[in-house]
């Protein structure tokens, strides 16, 4: 690595950090195939580990010690820059240690991904990258083998995601389907049952199908509020739902995929 004091916010070299709190431009910033953001030191840390290259990293004199050892052998270029300047250029106070511009890593093929799986989280069309990224530290945690997202699921690699999902999203396998790709479909295709977990009248609770679980599951959560389409739940091999207490009829998508995960990896499955 090799430190760059900068003083002005509108210096070109900080250009991939700027304005990441606006929605627009963060779509120019974090193009596909192109680069993304990842935000704090444990969360570059983890980047760096899985293979990930940074471009440049902007940070704040007090973080550089922690930048030295974890950055010592990449020749990145790293800004220091003032925390005036660092709110200035991305629109909110950059107080965890660091940002970083990523290069962002080529999608492994699906038959790659899930090939020693036999746990793998669907997020079909999911458009909250709060909610992916939590999904993504549920996967991690709980034992989920892989991740596949749908060509329209927001991406796992927006800053926000990686934030929430504390860097788990360089951890746990994953890739996203083509355009006009059915998940049910590519992942029965591998070997899997595709388990869709939806609220429906004739849906098998949660515990009745973990305990007969299929070796190979595939768990899939639709988009936040509609859930999944009546097309994925038809080309589904069961319909799964989790049962509720207290008049609640569901829970929001990242906790209903850590109650499944937690209930498909129990030891005694």
């Amino acid at each position: 690595m090799h430190i760059e004091h900068v003083q002005d916010a509108a210096d070109p070299r900080l250009a991939d950090y700027r304005g990441l709190t606006d929605t627009a431009l963060r779509s120019v910033q974090e193009p596909g195939g192109g680069l993304y953001i990842a935000e704090s030191a444990k969360v570059i840390e983890r980047a760096v580990a899985a293979g990930h290259v940074p471009r440049s990293v902007m940070t704040q004199q007090r973080w550089v010690p922690g930048l030295e050892e974890m950055l010592a052998e990449l020749d990145v270029p790293v800004y220091v820059v003032p925390d005036a300047v660092a709110e200035q250029v991305t629109g909110f106070a950059v107080h965890r240690g660091a940002l970083a511009s990523m290069h962002r890593p080529a999608l492994r093929p699906l038959d790659e991904v899930v090939r020693d799986a036999r746990l793998v989280l669907v997020l079909d069309d999911l458009i909250e990258h709060t909610n992916v990224g939590a999904a993504f530290r549920a996967a991690a945690g709980l034992g989920a083998d892989a991740v596949i997202v749908s060509a329209r699921c927001a991406d796992p690699l927006y800053r926000r995601s990686v934030k929430v999902s504390m860097g788990t999203v360089f951890q746990v396998p994953w890739t996203r389907l083509s355009a006009g790709a059915s998940p049910a479909e590519e992942l029965r295709n591998q070997g899997f049952d595709v388990a869709a977990l939806a609220l429906r009248d004739d849906a098998v609770p949660l515990d009745a199908y973990a305990a007969q679980r299929p070796a190979k599951v595939a768990l899939m959560l639709g988009t936040e509020g509609d859930g999944l389409s009546a097309a994925a739940l038809a080309a589904a091999d069961a319909v799964v739902t989790i049962p509720m207490h207290g008049g609640v009829d569901s829970l929001n998508v990242a906790s209903a995929a850590a109650v499944a995960i937690w209930e498909l990896t129990r030891p005694e499955r």
